[in-house]
């Protein structure tokens, strides 16, 4: 059983990496602002904010893994990269290992080929897509004793298209996931199982891979 921490962890990625690492009985503490009114049974709630960094790894000692699921959005928009930069350097050397819920937007196109947000994306999506992109290259850029992993979820992930638990996935290493009939998604549910493999049994230390169906 491991000990994992969700910063964001009642947003929607977060709420769902949560829920499935207390399915599969791993000690999990859902980190966020407010406490919710309503809880998953099994996981520990407490409140604190990714912008604390110095503050959260010290009360998040001890952890196996720190999963960041925060949204670029709203108060969060200009100040979530340099704050999960921070997070990421202040756990340097401590044990625990980082993960990243990315955006679709620095998904390659194809091997070699560009990056989805340099192709035809959405405008209005572009700003969360770039603070994606750029806290990426600098998790490239922390000490090789931090050991993390980025997700790329597949572009049609989020609320507003939630799908349902399949329990299986395909990773596309730099390239995004797209089916046999061109359609990149994941659900909600399948993105947290994908997190919670790569904590159970780790297969890519200080890099990033791509996933969907």
């Amino acid at each position: 059983m491991a000990r994992i921490a969700v910063i964001g962890g009642t947003g929607y990625a977060g709420s769902h990496i949560v829920a499935e690492g207390v399915r599969r009985g791993h000690d999990v503490v859902s980190v966020s602002r407010r406490i919710p009114a309503e809880r998953i049974p099994g996981a520990t709630y407490i409140e604190g904010s990714i912008v604390d960094a110095p503050g959260l790894v010290a009360e998040l000692q001890g952890a196996d893994a720190a999963i960041v699921a925060v949204a670029p959005r709203g108060d969060m928009a200009e100040v979530a990269v340099d704050s999960v930069l921070q997070f990421a350097r202040e756990l340097a050397g401590t044990g625990t290992r980082l993960g990243v819920v990315g955006g679709a937007g620095g998904s390659l196109s194809e091997p070699g080929g560009a990056r989805l947000i340099d192709l035809d994306f959405p405008e209005e999506y572009k700003a969360e897509a770039q603070t994606g992109v750029d806290i990426l290259e600098g998790l490239q850029s922390t000490p090789d004793s931090l050991d993390w992993f980025f997700v790329h979820p597949a572009e049609a992930f989020g609320a507003f298209n939630p799908g349902e638990r399949t329990g299986s996935y395909r990773k596309g290493g730099d390239v995004v996931v797209r089916d046999d009939e061109g359609v990149s998604f994941i659900s909600g549910e399948d993105l947290a199982v994908a997190f919670i493999d790569e904590i159970e049994t780790p297969a890519h230390h200080r890099e990033r891979f791509t996933v969907g169906y």
